[in-house]
């Protein structure tokens, strides 16, 4: 069982880019029969029960290319049922957007999450089980496996398939994290970014690229392009997304 174990744990900590993390776990997301997937990291969420945030990564598979911009732009995922449970919520739960069956997400199916259930409506996203994954320092995840079309109903009954998709989601998110930088601890050194670094940084954790920033703050390509990667050197990033992720965990931004 336990060589079992590490090599599922090896097989999700190859490659040194999340993307490629995020394929090794969608694929054994496929073997115990799920037909897409949703990871989201948010570091330093302030208060459990408290509004859904909005995360600093969101990955998806076979669910639209758009659904990140929709979920993470344009908070879709703040109406999102399934993250308003997995906030309060330390075990995986299988949910429906079928509103003849009562799933955990039933009384919420209301009128004003419509732009939500369109969205899932039109790819055929109609269940699925999330895992919520609540860190030590206060830093939430979750890793959701979804169905696509009617045929299948994991609040029937499956347990096997979802205690697999817990061990995949806790053994992935730990190979995440170590790409995004968490470590558990308090005692990472002091970093000082300039206002300028910092506002950059903000517009990047917003979505948006370096020549929409240069627009926004007035200033050239060049010179955010600068800022942001001052940033990541003092930070210890390894790319935009993993400078955002650690200066909003050190409260920087």
């Amino acid at each position: 069982m336990q060589d079992a174990l590490e090599a599922i744990r090896r097989r999700l900590s190859e490659g040194s880019l999340l993307e490629q993390r995020v394929d090794a776990a969608f694929r054994h997301m496929q073997g115990v029969g799920f037909d897409g997937m949703i990871y989201d990291y948010t570091p330093m969420v302030s208060a459990l029960g408290s509004d859904v945030p909005i995360p600093s990564v969101f990955e998806q598979r076979n669910l639209g290319e758009d659904m990140r911009q929709h979920w993470s732009e344009d908070e879709y995922i703040r109406l999102d049922p399934v993250q308003r449970v997995a906030m309060r919520s330390s075990a995986p739960f299988c949910w429906s957007y079928d509103s003849d069956i009562d799933s955990v997400i039933r009384p919420m199916l209301t009128p004003d999450i419509e732009p939500v259930m369109s969205y899932l409506r039109e790819r055929e996203v109609f269940s699925g089980v999330t895992v919520p994954i609540h860190l030590p320092n206060g830093d939430f995840a979750t890793v959701t496996g979804v169905s696509l079309g009617r045929q299948q109903n994991w609040s029937g009954g499956t347990s096997r398939a979802i205690a697999d998709l817990s061990l995949i989601a806790h053994l992935f998110n730990q190979s995440a994290v170590e790409l995004l930088g968490y470590s558990g601890e308090d005692g990472a050194r002091e970093v000082r970014l300039t206002p300028r670094e910092r506002e950059c940084l903000t517009y990047a954790s917003l979505g948006n690229s370096a020549k929409e920033t240069a627009r926004i703050i007035e200033r050239s390509v060049p010179t955010v392009v600068m800022h942001l990667n001052a940033a990541m050197r003092k930070l210890g990033a390894r790319n935009r997304t993993h400078a955002v992720t650690l200066a909003t965990r050190r409260r920087l931004i």
